[in-house]
């Protein structure tokens, strides 16, 4: 409770987020719901009872859509409003569109989530009746009632910074892709390959002398052995010096020669299969110059925004790891308190409380998917460097009540890391280790006389 008042700090955030959605949907405006699509947009104006004061469909593109603001701001008009608040569902890109040409009419705009409009369109007749009609009106009913939200705001550095994360997720999964598939190339025609080092895919010498195999002899392993140990050590040498390397690991090399000889595998297709995992290296290697491209940009916007400091002042959390996760949150500034950033991520415990009964606690896993994945990643390095998550991880996995597991454990790490990434952004001061193992403590000086 705060103070007595009867009021908790939850019901005050609640409320002031109601206070500003109550500004972009005052009661003088009618409400132009609009259900999106390619080139049918359907468009309906309703006041805050959902009665519809007009509806028309408009075969267009989401850029013309401009034709249907303006005819609906005059229907708005003509019943006596004032003016109107644009609302859609966030599909695809045309939202961002539709909130463009509102925005340069000077209409407010909200989303409303597709989620709800899914679970309002079953109780609306209790049928799972879907039409652009029906849906048209459901979001501006939903509007009407506050169940909406207001997207993040447009800016240049932070769309930049989004559209980046976007692009190295999409990398991330083409280089997993890639070493899948020479691996599992390799487990068919010469798995002997793969014992020849104890992380292989890790081993810039193992890498780099399998492409030596691949490209200079085609895969040809016979023909590679009769060139002997001294030309293959040499060959691997020189192209680990190529690649920016100082000098291989012999006994990786060594034994990758000697795995030459082995015959088990599907040798019919060894030949084809190696040729393949030569693309596949040239692919591999081509991405990974794209990822760090794209991950020196990201980095270079964090610099631009003056947070690298904030963020890397998490011990063990690294600029790319935080760029990442801000990739996916946007400004953290526009989050009115951490947990909120966590219920975004979908790491917020989901309560069942009912009288005395008390359910199992779980994960919302609402949010947004791609957010929680970067705020899992950042855990694994922050957890080895971190004392206060390494002390949190173990305490969590140790305690006799309510003990939890290592997943568990590592997913509660990382919402503290994206309460922390607030916490730091928001007041512009550094990560400090007590306050992140204590809390916020009031220190009480004593004062002595003169």
């Amino acid at each position: 409770m705060g103070q007595g008042s009867g009021v908790s700090r939850g019901d005050r955030n609640r409320n002031a987020r109601l206070a500003r959605l109550r500004a972009l949907v005052p009661s003088t405006n009618a409400i132009v719901g609009i259900d999106l699509a390619d080139t049918k947009q359907m468009v309906v104006v309703t006041d805050h009872d959902s009665k519809v004061l007009a509806r028309k469909t408009f075969r267009c593109r989401a850029w013309s859509l401009g034709t249907a603001l303006d005819w609906a701001a005059q229907q708005a008009v003509a019943k006596g409003f004032t003016g109107v608040t644009v609302a859609c569902e966030p599909t695809g890109h045309r939202w961002r569109v539709l909130g463009q040409l509102a925005a340069d009419r000077g209409m407010p705009f909200v989303c409303v989530q597709p989620m709800v409009t899914s679970w309002s369109r079953r109780t609306e007749d209790l049928t799972f009746d879907k039409t652009d009609e029906k849906d048209a009106v459901l979001i501006a009913r939903l509007t009407a009632q506050l169940r909406c939200y207001i997207p993040e705001p447009v800016d240049e550095t932070w769309g930049r910074l989004r559209y980046l994360g976007a692009r190295r997720e999409q990398l991330i999964v083409e280089r997993v892709s890639q070493v899948q598939q020479i691996r599992a190339l390799l487990e068919c025609v010469w798995p002997a390959a793969l014992d020849t080092a104890r992380q292989p895919f890790r081993s810039r010498t193992w890498i780099t002398a399998l492409s030596v195999i691949c490209e200079r002899d085609s895969g040809d392993l016979q023909q590679t052995r009769r060139r002997g140990l001294a030309h293959f050590e040499q060959a691997v040498r020189r192209e680990i010096t190529r690649r920016g390397g100082q000098k291989p690991s012999l006994r990786i090399v060594r034994h990758l020669f000697t795995a030459l000889t082995d015959q088990t595998g599907v040798l019919a297709h060894r030949r084809g299969a190696l040729e393949r995992v030569q693309f596949l290296l040239r692919d591999w290697q081509h991405t990974e110059h794209q990822l760090a491209d794209t991950e020196a940009r990201m980095i270079n916007i964090l610099d631009e925004l003056q947070l690298t400091e904030l963020v890397t002042s998490i011990t063990g959390l690294s600029a790319i790891g935080a760029a990442a996760i801000l990739a996916e949150t946007g400004d953290l500034t526009r989050f009115a308190t951490a947990r909120a950033v966590v219920k975004h991520a979908g790491l917020a415990p989901r309560e069942k409380l009912s009288g005395t009964f008390t359910g199992r606690t779980k994960l919302t896993g609402q949010g947004r998917p791609s957010l929680r994945l970067a705020a899992w990643r950042a855990v694994w390095g922050a957890q080895r460097n971190n004392p206060v998550y390494a002390a949190r991880y173990q305490h969590l996995t140790s305690r006799q009540d309510n003990k939890l597991t290592p997943t568990q454990a590592q997913a509660a790490i990382a919402a503290a890391i994206l309460r922390h990434l607030h916490a730091v952004i928001t007041t512009g001061q550094r990560w400090n280790p007590d306050i992140a193992t204590h809390g916020t403590r009031t220190t009480t000086t004593a004062t002595v006389a003169a």
